[in-house]
């Protein structure tokens, strides 16, 4: 794809993104402020992006993304969501916004977190013939070996974006605390796709998170074995500032 300037449908995404989550926030923060009779916890985050980096590929051609979502989640381990970000595939501006919606049941058994769940990828305005909405199953287990954690999941989708087939993704982290509020974490990825969509490929990142008493500050180099995909796959070092509510 070929690299462009974040156009007016782009900037008009971004817009909508921020817009939305405003509004996300400040019912998250009205519910904290008067209390609510729903059950289970409701949170809010926001955040402000150099790039979107989606599993190795840029999502926004290398431009900045405002993201963030609203999840709840009740003490049975039960939660669901719904996230946002602006993106930009260089496609005539047929999709200009993401909008994903999950949920799932997380819980621990011997000090071995688990979650089961689904995610659902939508682009409200692209053209239905694109095909790009899909969804996925994903599972991942997690557990703490000192002060760092360790985790490993598996996510698959029966039709994949632009209904490219079935895609299975294999993911291993590992994270560990430095000082106070810094924290380390590398994670290794393996996609196996059709060839209608890439080829197979490893994707890896490497960041530092500081929690600062408001946001959380990210920096994080991601990278890919792919050799033909243009600009949007090459290695990129991606800064993020973030707060949740």
């Amino acid at each position: 794809m070929l690299k462009s300037r974040l156009g007016l449908k782009s900037r008009l995404g971004m817009g909508l993104a921020a817009a939305a989550l405003t509004a996300v926030v400040s019912v998250t923060q009205a519910r904290a402020e008067e209390g609510s009779s729903l059950p289970g916890d409701f949170s809010a985050n926001v955040g402000v992006f150099t790039d979107y980096n989606f599993r190795g590929f840029s999502q926004t051609d290398e431009n900045p993304a405002i993201q963030g979502g609203f999840d709840w989640s009740h003490e049975t381990g039960i939660y669901a969501g719904v996230w946002a970000s602006n993106v930009d595939f260089d496609d005539g501006d047929q999709a200009s916004i993401e909008i994903d919606a999950y949920g799932g049941y997380a819980g621990e058994v011997n000090g071995i977190g688990y979650d089961i769940g689904f995610i659902y990828y939508a682009y409200p305005g692209a053209a239905s013939s694109l095909e790009y909405d899909f969804w996925e199953v994903a599972f991942s287990l997690s557990r703490d070996i000192g002060p760092a954690t360790v985790s490993a999941g598996v996510n698959y989708s029966p039709e994949n974006f632009g209904e490219t087939g079935d895609a299975v993704y294999y993911q291993a982290g590992f994270s560990i605390p430095l000082v106070e509020n810094l924290s380390f974490d590398v994670n290794g990825n393996y996609y196996d796709v059709k060839p209608a969509f890439s080829p197979d490929y490893f994707y890896w990142n490497v960041g530092l998170t500081y929690s600062f008493e408001w946001f959380d500050a990210d920096l994080r180099y991601h990278d890919t074995d792919i050799n033909n995909c243009g600009d949007l796959c090459d290695a990129q070092v991606v800064f993020g500032i973030s707060r949740s509510f």
